[in-house]
């Protein structure tokens, strides 16, 4: 086959990817970014929804088709051709909008996506990472070119738009705390949030939920399998020893999630040394397998001791444990699987969680009270199985309306 004809091959495939983009769902992120900007990365976890955005929005793109391509990097043609002149290539035929999807799949990613910024600026590229990927610390410089995004799961909120067609606006965390009362007092009469938060909580995350719910925990074990297996080892050069690690050590943390880790105790557990302990945990960290909870807000690198480790988000849970999730640990991985997306959150000295460096907020059920937040100013009660709140006691629900 000629390169010619590949190429012909990869404009067909393209336009059949984007011709069959679905059109009735969208994820709040796609309004959310400048799409002006030449250089574009969305990072994410791997099945969240990443490919869809960037097919959905070039099929909403009012120019000739000639104009625009969407290209997997990890597709064959890319083992023997080299990003940069197929960019310049695309560019000289007029080419204007290139996507990229699975960056990091390509070695030397962060020279040709540099060198094309450079060399074509009237060409706007898009590419999706996995978002163990450290963009910011490549060896060629993107932060002063690139605005980066992040897309997380489906919010509580989204998971309400794509089952049911229930469509409820984003509120802030700001008009959460302050006026809980009034929000809770005009959301609609037939909507029974505590269960559709239920339901959310086992197979709501990751938009495949569409596709069926039957298959959905075996989906997910394997998109985790793809993660430990392929990007993982794609980004940080792991071999299939540490590889196996990881899985072990996924399967312990699996098991007891969320808890305040013995650094010495893991390690033993897992067979590795405390500092490939850290590491490896950092990896599934980025990697949004788990979560890991720090005391101080500025504590970065990988030997900062996390002070809770939780799996990070509530599917997981479920798919990954061998017995049904304990129901605190459901409500204190949503809330913080929903919070951290806009806001940082730490382990706080009383609580469970601080917002912001200035938020305590307590997670229990309804018969909670205020009894250990007691005293602390801006503290919260968040409570499960509860519809309506009032001053500082918050529905856990509701915190899934934050995107």
């Amino acid at each position: 086959m000629t390169d010619n004809s590949i190429k012909e091959k990869l404009r067909q495939l393209s336009a059949d990817r984007i011709k069959n983009a679905p059109d009735k769902f969208y994820r709040f992120l796609l309004d959310e970014i400048d799409w002006d900007q030449r250089l574009i990365g969305i990072s994410g976890a791997r099945g969240t929804g990443k490919t869809t955005l960037l097919l959905q929005h070039l099929k909403s793109l009012n120019q000739d088709p000639e104009t625009f391509l969407y290209v997997s990097l990890d597709d064959i043609f890319f083992t023997n051709n080299n990003l940069l002149e197929f960019a310049g290539q695309f560019f000289l035929e007029g080419g204007k909008y290139l996507f990229l999807d699975e960056v990091h799949k390509y070695p030397g990613w962060s020279h040709d996506l540099k060198q094309i910024y450079d060399n074509f600026p009237q060409l706007k590229i898009v590419f999706t990472s996995s978002s163990a990927l450290e963009i910011y610390k490549g060896s060629h410089d993107l932060s002063r070119r690139l605005a980066l995004y992040h897309l997380p799961g489906l919010s509580l909120r989204e998971y309400l738009d794509f089952s049911y067609g229930v469509k409820i606006r984003k509120y802030t965390l700001k008009e959460i705390l302050s006026d809980v009362s009034q929000i809770t007092s005009q959301f609609p009469g037939d909507i029974r949030p505590v269960k559709m938060l239920t339901e959310y909580l086992r197979t709501g995350y990751y938009p495949f939920f569409l596709e069926g719910r039957t298959m959905y925990n075996d989906k997910l074990r394997q998109t985790i399998n793809t993660v430990l297996e392929t990007d993982l080892p794609a980004i940080f050069n792991i071999d299939f020893q540490s590889v196996l690690k990881l899985k072990k050590l996924l399967a312990i943390i699996s098991s007891i999630v969320p808890f305040r880790p013995n650094i010495s105790k893991l390690s033993e557990q897992s067979g590795v040394t405390r500092d490939t302990l850290l590491r490896h945990l950092n990896y599934l960290d980025k990697a949004n397998v788990i979560r890991l909870l720090t005391r101080d807000p500025s504590g970065t690198g990988y030997l900062v001791k996390p002070e809770k480790l939780y799996l990070e988000n509530t599917n997981l849970m479920y798919a990954l444990a061998a017995d049904v999730p304990n129901t605190g640990s459901l409500r204190e991985t949503f809330f913080l699987n929903q919070v951290s997306v806009k806001h940082k959150v730490n382990y706080p000295v009383n609580g469970d969680f601080m917002v912001d460096n200035k938020y305590t907020f307590e997670i229990g059920g309804k018969g909670k009270t205020m009894k250990q937040i007691a005293g602390i100013k801006n503290a919260f009660l968040v409570q499960d199985n509860i519809e309506s709140g009032f001053k500082n006691n918050i529905p856990l629900w509701l915190f899934g309306f934050l995107y």
